[in-house]
């Protein structure tokens, strides 16, 4: 049977915030800004929805 891979969470801090939402408004994609904060896409899209932030779907 196959290893599950730990989970860990990491908490959003006011910088991983910050920069979420700079890069949303420059238009960044899903994917650049989840690479650039070391988050997985599905993460920075549930945060971005939870904070009110629109972000640019098309990677």
């Amino acid at each position: 049977m196959a290893k599950k891979k730990k989970v860990i969470r990491r908490e959003w801090t006011k910088d991983d915030v910050r920069n979420l939402k700079i890069l949303a408004k420059q238009k960044v994609g899903v994917a650049k800004i989840a690479r650039k904060l070391k988050r997985t896409p599905g993460a920075t899209a549930a945060k971005a929805y939870t904070l009110g932030v629109s972000l640019d779907t098309r990677g």
